[in-house]
C-alpha cells in the first residue's frame, strides 16, 4: 500500500484515526527533492520504495513527498515523523542538517540520509560511488570527441558532484591528452529548462559530447536535437534519445532499502555509513550503445577492472589543480573519506568551483 501525501494532506492525516491493522504496519516515509516523474534521481529512489512494498506485503506502508526544496525541507521531514513514520529516508544532500535537527526531536524514529556525511544514534547515511561510472563514461567521451571539448552540466558544487567531474575528466584524459572539459552549473537538481539552457550553452562553446549530473533528461534531449552524443544520469534514459545516448549511470537503491527495512522490522537497525559502487551493484552501467566496438570493449574492460578492484578513478598520485600532489590515504588510491569530502578540481580542469 502506498500513497502520495502533500503537506496539506499530511496535516489532514494527523486528524484521522487509522485502523488498528494500519497502525501495526511499519510506516516508512521518503522525501524527494524532485518529482518521481523526473526519470532520473527521484524516480530511481521511488523504484526502491516500491521494492520495499513488494518485499514486505502487508507489513509496511510507504509514503513519499516529492518536490521538496532543500532549504524548506525540515517541515516536510517533521510531518512524516509526527504522523507515525518510524523509518524515514531523506534523499538529497541538502536535507542533511534538517534531517539531523528533526531526528533529535524524534529519537524513536530511524532516519536515513542519502549522500550526507553526518550521523547520529538514529541517523544513518548512505551513498553510492557514482564517480566510478563517471570514470568509465569519461573514457568513452575522450575516445569519441572530435572537437576535444566535452560539456558537463553540473547541479550544485558539492563534493559528490565535484568528485564526479574529476573522475570524468581523469577518465577522458587517460585516453585523450588533448581533451578539455567545460562545466555549466544549473544550480538546481531538477529544472528541465535550466538544465537544457546549460546544455545549449556548452554546445555553443564547442562541446561535441555532453554529460550531466542533474536529474532530468533535458541535457540528453538537447544533445540529440543537435545530433551529438550524450549520457544518461541516475536512470536508464535510452528512450529519450535512443540514437544519441552512449550509456547511462544507473542508481539501484532497491536492495539497500529492502535491507534497511528488514533491519527495522527485525529490531536490529543501527546507525551506519554505506558507500558502495559497481562491485556491489548500487551503481550499474546501462547498455553501451552507438559507439565503435573498440570503445565498447574499453568501457567493458574498465567496468570489470573497477569491479575487481584493480582500477579506480582516483588511483594515486592524484594532482590537484594547483599542481600539488594530494595525500594518498587509501593505500594506492584516495580514501573513501577523501572522495566524499572532495572540494578541489584535479590538474587540467580550468575554472574555479563556485562558492
Amino acid at each position: 500500500m502506498s500513497r502520495t501525501i502533500t503537506l496539506s494532506a499530511l496535516a489532514l492525516t494527523c486528524t484521522l484515526a487509522l485502523p488498528a491493522m494500519a497502525q501495526e504496519k511499519l510506516k516508512i516515509g521518503f522525501i524527494y527533492v524532485g518529482p518521481v516523474g523526473d526519470f532520473g534521481w527521484s524516480y530511481q529512489h521511488d523504484q526502491g520504495r516500491k521494492a520495499i512494498e513488494k518485499a514486505f506485503p502487508g507489513r509496511v506502508e510507504t509514503t513519499f513527498i516529492e518536490n521538496v526544496p532543500e532549504a524548506d525541507s525540515e517541515r516536510s521531514i517533521e510531518q512524516l515523523a509526527r504522523t507515525g513514520h518510524k523509518l524515514i529516508f531523506t534523499t538529497s544532500f541538502g536535507f542533511m542538517e534538517p534531517t539531523l535537527k528533526v531526528a533529535k526531536k524524534y529519537p524513536d524514529v530511524k532516519f536515513e540520509h542519502a549522500t550526507g556525511f553526518k550521523r547520529d544514534k538514529n541517523v544513518a547515511t548512505y551513498s553510492a560511488k557514482f564517480h566510478e561510472g563517471r570514470f568509465i563514461i569519461g573514457k568513452i567521451a575522450g575516445k569519441l570527441t572530435k572537437s576535444n571539448t566535452i560539456g558537463y552540466v553540473g547541479a550544485m558544487p558539492i563534493p559528490e558532484v565535484i568528485a564526479g567531474i574529476n573522475a570524468f575528466y581523469l577518465g577522458a584524459k587517460s585516453v585523450n591528452p588533448n581533451v578539455k572539459i567545460k562545466i555549466a552549473w544549473a544550480n538546481t537538481w531538477f529544472d528541465p529548462g535550466k538544465e537544457g539552457d546549460a546544455a545549449k550553452a556548452l554546445m555553443d562553446q564547442g562541446a561535441d559530447i555532453l554529460t550531466q549530473h542533474t536529474d532530468s533528461p533535458a541535457p540528453l534531449q538537447k544533445a540529440a536535437e543537435r545530433n551529438i552524443y550524450a549520457f544518461g544520469q541516475a536512470s536508464d534514459m535510452t528512450l529519450f534519445a535512443p540514437k544519441h545516448i552512449l550509456t547511462s549511470i544507473i542508481d539501484d537503491w532497491a536492495p539497500y532499502y529492502v535491507e534497511r527495512t528488514k533491519a527495522v522490522l527485525d529490531g536490529n537497525w543501527q546507525s551506519q555509513d554505506v558507500f558502495d559502487g559497481l562491485a556491489k551493484g548500487k551503481v550499474k552501467m546501462g547498455a553501451y550503445m552507438n559507439m565503435p566496438e573498440d570503445v565498447k570493449k574499453l568501457a567493458q574492460e574498465t567496468e570489470a577492472a573497477i569491479k575487481a578492484g584493480t582500477a579506480d578513478p582516483f588511483m594515486c598520485p592524484v594532482i590537484a589543480q594547483d599542481g600539488k600532489t594530494v595525500e594518498c590515504k587509501g593505500g594506492n588510491k584516495l580514501s573513501d573519506e577523501q572522495v566524499v569530502g572532495m572540494m578541489f578540481y584535479v590538474q587540467g580542469i580550468e575554472g574555479t568551483i563556485p562558492k
